[in-house]
């Protein structure tokens, strides 16, 4: 185990190279892949990739949103105590590592921002209390943990599958047109095994990979101490009227309430399905709550939505990806359509979920976004699914799967987790292409079995 884990930590460290630069390097593989493979000039590739920069804007500010309010909510005082009150619980590196491995896993199942952050901070606050933990394990562990999100409540195609609307059938050619609820895809109990197994495995493994002796990367706890805000409420003995409201907890109850109160409208009274809208706005009226005061939570959200600056930053480009992946020239031949027809050029009802979910993988290294895969799979997959008699709740958990899977190798999803932990993606994901290996097993053969 630890020999396999250094030759993959060296190649990580000689070949990975910085996020937005490995976006870059994609967009000209997928640019010089396209040409040959789609019979497509340079200037037909170059058009597609204009036209595409920009197509996943409204798609960004959701994934920006949801990660900056799940990171705002683990910033409230009430949920910082208590994950500092759980860091006191491990009193073994093994301990610490299986016990961030499953904090961030079941919590990125719940919502993946949210779950992103808490296990960072998580592992960071561990790596102040306990001495003999290797860092970047424990970073790497809370990290790895994303592999579930697509899977779980945030999952952004399941929660697009509920989401009722003509989108739907014109996302799918007409194959779906009707919502499919989420108790087909992140709630059925195929899929809610596989999470499991996929979470039990990765305690486990994590656990093993801990380095023995001097291969123990510890940190200075001294080094991760917070930057203290630079914007402290100041307390007046005569208060303005600006700052009674800025300091009103009456205002923030008042919000959260009417949030709160919509969402129970339309989940509770009038049917509406959970989707990606309402995710964002639970966690973001209850963070509201927690923080107490409207001020209190308009720094905390400041603060986090640094870390979605890679997101700004690269949404463009592999938006720009997709437009090549999806874009059709003269030839009338698509990239990803051409990928797609590979894969059900020899399925069957059995081995479509299967290699559904290996399309969806393979494309997620070039779109590593729900909303990308949706554009470039939907119209194909699920025509070709309900064609072979594949139920469609099926076929959107292995996009699901596909997607999110090979997140552990593709590091535009850990810019946030490292910029908090102070790393570079080169010092985990040596880690976590074992974690790969081994989810990827689990997940393969939970398909197959939901197959038949």
């Amino acid at each position: 185990m630890q020999k396999l884990i250094n030759v993959c930590v060296k190649l990580v460290q000689r070949w990975l190279p910085e996020p937005f630069i490995f976006a870059i390097i994609l967009t000209l593989v997928a640019a010089l892949l396209a040409m040959p493979v789609c019979r497509q000039t340079p200037v037909e590739v170059i058009e597609h990739w204009g036209n595409g920069v920009w197509g996943l804007l409204a798609f960004a500010m959701q994934m920006a949103l949801v990660l900056v309010c799940g990171s705002t909510l683990a910033a409230a005082p009430v949920v910082k105590r208590g994950i500092s009150a759980l860091a006191s619980l491990p009193k073994t590196p093994a301990g610490a590592i299986a016990l961030v491995t499953a904090v961030s896993a079941l919590a990125c199942w719940i919502n993946w921002g949210f779950g992103l952050i808490v296990g960072v901070i998580f592992a960071k606050e561990i790596a102040r209390k306990l001495k003999g933990v290797d860092y970047r394990l424990l970073i790497a562990s809370a990290y790895s943990g994303f592999v579930v999100w697509h899977a779980g409540l945030s999952g952004s195609i399941p929660l697009t599958m509920a989401t009722p609307g003509d989108s739907l059938a014109k996302a799918t050619n007409g194959v779906l047109t009707a919502p499919v609820p989420i108790a087909c895809t992140i709630l059925d109990y195929h899929n809610l095994v596989i999470v499991v197994l996929v979470i039990v495995a990765l305690v486990v493994v994590n656990s093993l990979m801990h380095p023995k002796g001097n291969d123990v990367i510890a940190v200075d706890a001294d080094l991760l101490v917070d930057e203290p805000d630079v914007q402290q409420c100041v307390v007046c003995d005569r208060p303005t009227p600006a700052e009674r409201m800025e300091n009103s907890r009456l205002l923030s109850w008042i919000v959260a309430l009417i949030g709160f109160g919509y969402l129970l409208i339309k989940l509770g009274f009038r049917g509406g399905a959970l989707d990606l809208n309402s995710v964002i706005m639970l966690f973001l009226f209850t963070g509201v709550l927690l923080h107490g005061t409207p001020l209190a939570y308009v720094r905390a959200f400041t603060k986090a939505a640094t870390g979605a600056a890679g997101i700004i930053l690269q949404f463009p480009f592999y938006a720009g990806i997709m437009g090549i992946i999806t874009g059709v020239g003269t030839s009338g031949i698509c990239f990803g359509t051409v990928i797609s027809n590979a894969c059900i050029s020899i399925s069957t009802p059995t081995t479509y979920p299967l290699l559904t979910f290996l399309c969806a993988a393979i494309l997620n290294m070039f779109v590593p976004s729900g909303g990308g895969h949706w554009a470039i799979q939907a119209p194909i997959m699920f025509a070709a699914g309900a064609n072979l008699g594949v139920d469609p709740g099926l076929t959107g958990t292995a996009i699901a799967w596909g997607d999110a899977w090979t997140n552990l190798i593709q590091p535009f999803w850990a810019i946030p987790a490292l910029a908090i932990a102070k790393l570079n993606a080169k010092d985990i994901m040596g880690f976590c292409i074992i974690d790969l290996l081994v989810s990827g097993v689990i997940i393969c053969l939970g398909l197959i079995w939901w197959a038949v």
